[in-house]
């Protein structure tokens, strides 16, 4: 823990932190440990024996009777002036606060820190050690201490807040939480220029440099005190009371930008792995370490390297649950104290907040509010944030709902802020909305261009469902793409990652496009696209010799203002001479791309009427051979037959007189062989 600030003390009343008592009654001159117990170094033998915890203390009735009232009720209400062995199992503080109370007691000096002050006000308000019983008890000079020398100093009100974590509730009765919460709100919120106190600031990144180093370095002039100068100092308190100390300096009206840099960098420290690797604060310093052994009552041995060792209280062999249950703890404090304005906290951190709670199953009350809390400013995240991995038992690798619910939000907030009245802004919150207002398209189409790398990320998993898919590509309205070939990219990944998807399931798919607002590139690679459905391929190819004929068209109109100042212009040599000579040259490769896009949509044209003709010649083909199949043997030959007494009769028509000739003649020769037979 962190050294007793002596410049605290020093010079100041109230013996310079030392307590003593003029009135006792038995001459001391201190006390001895033997082993786990206390003696009174006198020669009178000790009548009272009083337990605490593991340690035992061997003192006399008379002065601790003088001065506690909880001793005083002890001994006589058990009704035996003999009791001579009392056990105060719950004394707060532990055997460390007896022994200074006791020593107090017997008259013995007792020097007052920021470490010890805490623990020895608890512990005089449980043995009554009020004003009744003698004047200047130990109640009221403890009390003294912390309102006049610990809140008046910055370290002393940190560490003796601190050291509070052990002495619940009694530091919380006695208002000792409160008092330093607010001591430490007051200092945060004071004009940097005026600090004349030393503060530890922020870590350095390459060497974390030792309390003792940074105790006598108070701010110079020469070196301006940073706005957050007090977050490493509030970082090493425990979450509840961290808490106390942002909600204290709520009140005080700090920013609100400030007020969550210094919850992003409290939860950098006691959150692993939530902040990205070179984003993240490194180890914290050793002040850290000192601080947790030494409430510990340990010595520190080596750096602090993340985790929960200040809050869950154990040896390193804690359960992962423990740990856990922590963190849990830490999450959900933190997300009730986040400023409601908005860019408070930045959206990349709010995600990276957003795993970790679906990964320790926050509160879903909380998980909501901080959905919301991103919806916000959801346009500011990134693909690397959104790829939260789905932690329920959902079949797909990524939590795809989740996403779907965050866009929603963000739909709800643009349509609440664009369907609200333009008013004077009455807080902070709808200042910093007023002037948003303006930037809504913008941010539709980064949040559509954020939606689309998404899907492009997640549709390679094989069991994201083409319903999901769909819903959140035709989330967003048609007006926030105006270019869709990230959409386009996203279909062509999916089909790739689900081959065995129907035509029809094809064709639903690729509805969630418009081929109009495809780039040129993105339309050459869909024209020769064999995923693409035949009919999608149709629609790239018309509507990009649509964009090309309005293109040629466009450029071959002549602008009224062309014509009016045509008179200037007294040849084309003159016009190239006053055009600049970028612009010719980018005149130049636009009519060339132009010409090579005509040359290409042309061959493209032709390739599709070949297939076309050989499309229609193959069903010819195919009818054909379903006639033939359905015709029998009979019909075939009866059809040749016909075919042949049709060519005779035609020949016949042809020859004429020739051939009643060769019939006569074929008429006579039957008749003469059959008069040679008889």
């Amino acid at each position: 823990m962190w050294e007793s600030e002596t410049e605290s003390v020093r010079g100041r009343e109230y013996g310079n932190g030392v307590l003593s008592s003029n009135k006792h009654g038995v001459k001391t001159d201190g006390f001895e440990l033997r082993g786990q117990s206390w003696y009174v170094a006198t020669d009178i033998p000790s009548d009272l024996l009083v337990q605490v915890g593991d340690v035992n203390f061997h003192l006399h009735k008379y002065p601790m009777l003088s001065r506690s009232g909880k001793v005083n009720r002890l001994i006589y209400e058990s009704n035996n002036p003999d009791l001579n062995k009392i056990a105060l199992e719950d004394l707060p503080g532990g055997p460390e606060a007896f022994e200074l109370a006791a020593k107090f007691c017997y008259g013995i000096a007792v020097d007052l820190t920021a470490g010890n002050i805490s623990g020895l006000r608890c512990a005089a308000e449980y043995l009554e050690m009020t004003e009744d019983l003698d004047e200047g008890n130990l109640i009221f000079k403890t009390e003294a201490f912390l309102s006049y020398v610990v809140l008046s100093s910055w370290r002393d009100s940190i560490l003796v807040l601190k050291s509070c974590e052990k002495l619940s509730p009694w530091a919380e009765n006695l208002q000792i939480v409160r008092r330093c919460s607010e001591s430490i709100a007051w200092k945060a919120c004071a004009n940097p220029k005026g600090i004349k106190w030393a503060y530890t600031g922020k870590p350095s990144k390459v060497s974390s440099p030792k309390w003792n180093d940074l105790k006598d370095s108070s701010p110079s002039r020469s070196q301006p005190v940073p706005p957050d100068w007090w977050f490493e100092d509030v970082s090493i308190l425990r979450t509840d009371h961290f808490v106390r100390v942002i909600t204290a300096i709520k009140v005080k009206g700090m920013r609100f930008e400030l007020i969550g840099a210094s919850i992003m960098h409290y939860a950098a420290k006691w959150l692993p792995g939530l902040i990205k690797d070179g984003q993240g604060q490194g180890p914290a310093d050793d002040m850290s370490t000192s601080t947790n052994s030494n409430s510990s009552g340990g010595t520190g041995s080596s750096s602090w390297k993340g985790g929960l060792h200040m809050i869950v209280a154990g040896t390193k062999d804690d359960t992962p649950s423990i740990q856990a249950k922590d963190q849990r703890m830490i999450i959900e404090s933190l997300i009730s104290i986040i400023p409601p304005q908005k860019d408070s906290v930045s959206c990349s951190f709010l995600l990276r907040l957003l795993r970790m709670a679906n990964m320790l199953k926050v509160a879903p009350a909380l998980v909501t509010e901080l959905e919301k809390r991103v919806g916000m400013q959801f346009e500011q995240a990134t693909l690397a944030d959104l790829l939260i991995p789905s932690y329920n038992k959902s079949e797909t690798m990524y939590d795809v709902d989740l996403v779907q619910r965050l866009l929603e939000h963000f739909l709800v907030q643009e349509q609440t802020e664009s369907s609200s009245p333009s008013r004077p802004p009455f807080s902070d919150k709808h200042m910093y909305e007023g002037t948003q207002r303006s930037n809504n398209p913008n941010a539709k189409m980064r949040v559509a261009r954020l939606v689309d790398s998404y899907l492009t990320e997640v549709s390679r998993d094989r069991n994201l469902s083409l319903t999901k898919f769909q819903v959140l590509a035709e989330a967003l309205p048609e007006s926030a793409r105006t270019c869709d070939d990230g959409l386009y990219r996203a279909i062509d990944s999916y089909l790739k990652a689900h081959p065995t998807l129907s035509e029809h399931e094809r064709k639903r798919l690729c509805r969630v496009m418009d081929c109009q607002k495809l780039s040129i590139d993105a339309c050459m690679h869909a024209a020769q696209n064999e995923r693409l459905p035949l009919r999608i391929v149709v629609q790239v190819l018309f509507s990009e010799q649509v964009k090309i004929s309005n293109a040629l068209a466009n450029s071959t109109l002549k602008d009224p203002a062309e014509t009016q100042y045509q008179p200037l212009i007294p040849n084309h040599k003159t016009l190239l001479e006053a055009t600049p000579l970028s612009f010719q040259e980018g005149w130049a490769a636009a009519k060339k791309d132009i010409n090579t896009l005509k040359f290409e949509l042309e061959s493209v044209k032709a390739k599709y009427l070949e297939l076309q003709n050989d499309m229609e010649n193959l069903q010819r083909q195919f009818e054909k051979m379903s006639k033939q199949k359905q015709t029998s043997a009979w019909t075939s030959g009866w059809k040749k037959l016909s075919k042949l007494t049709k060519m005779t009769a035609v020949e016949n028509h042809d020859i004429g007189p020739q051939i009643s000739t060769a019939a006569e003649q074929t008429r006579k020769t039957p008749r003469r062989w059959r008069n040679s037979i008889s």
